[in-house]
């Protein structure tokens, strides 16, 4: 009798690892649903939800960099303004440079100017140099044609009154004044008339 009761307890042992075993693999379904489905449901929200919002954020981006049809012509009108400009100051550059050359008489034709005479002082062995410039005026209205036509003579003539200068000279009380009636005087003696009247220094620099 003992023998059959233990062989009928047997079995449904067995019946019963059978069914703990299966509520094992039951418990274990969700995480493996869970590990094969992430990747697709990443795979998905990548291709069909944030690609298509780069993209389109990319495509603003590009149409809000990019120059518009009315904006190249803006720019065509700036080169044109710039160019026109560059030319006007050319012009008037031109223009200025001509008049000083003529003659260099300061655009009036009762004067006349002497530009950038450099010369060394005399009893200073070349160390001190005299830097000037000066405009000489008549009351004829011919001391520029006059002064153009004889440039040469009285540019030497100035050249000789300045570098006889000593640095003493220079620093007396009143030395331009004595600068100004020497070279009136010279002026008129080699022209042979008086046309020359006064002389206004616009640059005088001992260095």
């Amino acid at each position: 009798m003992s023998d059959k009761v233990e062989s009928k307890e047997a079995p449904e042992a067995a019946t019963e690892e059978k069914k703990g075993g299966g509520l094992n693999i039951a418990a274990l379904l969700p995480a493996v649903v869970a590990i094969v489905v992430a990747p697709l449901a990443s795979w998905g929200v990548t291709n069909f939800v944030l690609l298509p919002r780069l993209e389109k954020i990319i495509k603003q981006t590009v149409a809000v960099s990019s120059p518009t049809e009315a904006g190249a012509p803006k720019s065509e009108e700036t080169k044109s303004e710039g160019k026109a400009e560059g030319k006007s100051e050319a012009k008037a550059e031109g223009k200025s440079e001509g008049s000083k050359k003529e003659g260099e008489a300061g655009g009036s034709s009762n004067s006349y100017t002497f530009d950038n005479l450099l010369v060394n002082l005399s009893g200073t062995m070349g160390t001190r140099f005299l830097k000037t410039s000066f405009i000489v005026t008549g009351s004829e209205a011919n001391i520029q044609s006059e002064f153009e036509s004889n440039k040469d003579k009285l540019k030497d003539i100035t050249l000789n009154i300045l570098s006889s200068l000593t640095l003493a000279d220079i620093e007396e009380p009143g030395a331009r004044n004595v600068l100004r009636e020497k070279l009136v005087t010279a002026y008129n003696q080699a022209l042979g008339k008086p046309l020359a009247k006064q002389i206004w220094f616009s640059d005088f620099v001992v260095q």
